[in-house]
Order: C-alpha cells, then sequence, then structure tokens
C-alpha cells in the first residue's frame, strides 16, 4: 500500500485515489525542487497556495500574505527535508504554523520593550457576508492556538492527528483545543459575541 492508503487507513478513512494520486504527484515535484526545479515548485505553489493563504488569514489575520510567503520560500530552501511523511499540504501548513508562533513571539518581546501597544489586526469586512464577519469576530475571540486547531480541522477538513502533526503538539492537546475552542466559541454565541 502507499503511503497515502496507510495515513488515510490509521485515519479511519480510505483515501481517494485522486488524493493518494496527488499525495504522489506533490513528493515527486518536490523531490524535483530538492534539485533546484523551479517550474515544480511553482507547481507546488499553484496547488497549495489558496489552502496555505486561507489557513493564515484565520490565525493571522492582515499578516497572512507575508507568513504565505515566507512560507514558500521556507519550503523552497528546505525541499530536502520533506520525506513523504504525511501529506505536502501538512509540511506546508506545517511552516506556515510555526512561522506565525515565531512572529507572535516577537511581536511579545517588542510589546514588552515598547510599553505594550495595541496594534490594530481587524481586516477591511467591505464585501464579505456577515457569516463570515461573524466567524471573523468569534475566531478573533479565541486563543491563536484553538483558532488554529477548530481552522485546521472545520474549515480545512483535516483530521484531528494531521492537524496535531501541523501544529505540532500532542494529539490529546489538540483535541483539548478544539473541545475548549468550540466552548468558547458557543458561550461567545450565546452571550452576543466575543466577550
Amino acid at each position: 500500500a502507499s503511503r497515502s492508503c496507510t495515513a488515510a487507513a490509521s485515519r479511519g478513512r480510505r483515501p481517494s485515489r485522486s488524493a493518494a494520486l496527488r499525495d504522489d504527484e506533490d513528493q515527486l515535484l518536490n523531490q524535483r525542487v530538492a534539485g533546484g526545479d523551479r517550474a515544480a515548485f511553482q507547481l507546488l505553489v499553484l496547488r497549495h497556495e489558496g489552502r496555505l493563504r486561507s489557513f493564515l488569514s484565520r490565525v493571522a489575520g492582515s499578516d497572512a500574505d507575508d507568513l504565505a510567503q515566507e512560507a514558500f520560500v521556507r519550503a523552497w530552501q528546505r525541499a530536502g527535508d520533506y520525506r513523504g511523511q504525511g501529506s505536502y499540504a501538512a509540511w506546508l501548513v506545517g511552516i506556515g504554523w510555526r512561522l506565525f508562533l515565531d512572529q507572535r513571539r516577537t511581536a511579545r518581546r517588542r510589546e514588552g520593550l515598547a510599553a505594550g501597544e495595541d496594534a490594530p489586526t481587524a481586516t477591511d469586512p467591505r464585501g464579505r457576508s456577515d457569516a463570515a464577519i461573524d466567524a471573523e469576530r468569534l475566531l478573533a475571540g479565541l486563543s491563536p492556538q484553538e483558532r488554529a486547531a477548530l481552522t485546521l480541522c472545520f474549515s480545512h477538513g483535516w483530521s484531528h492527528g494531521e492537524a496535531a502533526e501541523i501544529m505540532g503538539v500532542p494529539l490529546g492537546t489538540l483535541k483539548s483545543l478544539v473541545l475548549r475552542g468550540r466552548a468558547k466559541a458557543q458561550r461567545m454565541i450565546g452571550e452576543g459575541g466575543p466577550a
């Protein structure tokens, strides 16, 4: 069985033939990228850019584009580090998540040095639906870890195991983050919005 079939079976799902083929193609493209093939990297960017940017926009707000660009730079630089364990998409989103955490730690250090000014993180809501704005407000009321866990599992369809791998946390911790985040969101809905 291919690694995709084994991974999906361990998640209790049977992989679609197209998903297994896509994973194999991604692995082959990445091997070419490790050898310096820019065209292969461009194909990987086209395949995964939307999902990466969508995830990062949920967890990082207005910094998502910069983080996505840096994640792709790192993926290019570290193409040889990807060994085909798990999907390329999960590996790439994990890079983006770690970059977000690094950026957040750096911002906290700067805030401590600069007397803690709050930087605005609101996005321009024009052209978005009320439901999208409400979802943004709910997510903003959660911790970054809870926001990431909910986004990975519910918006992007990753299994708990995959989301735990992306975030670099144990499975039990991921499940706790999902439960805690859902409970907070439900309380906020019941109270009429973020506290």
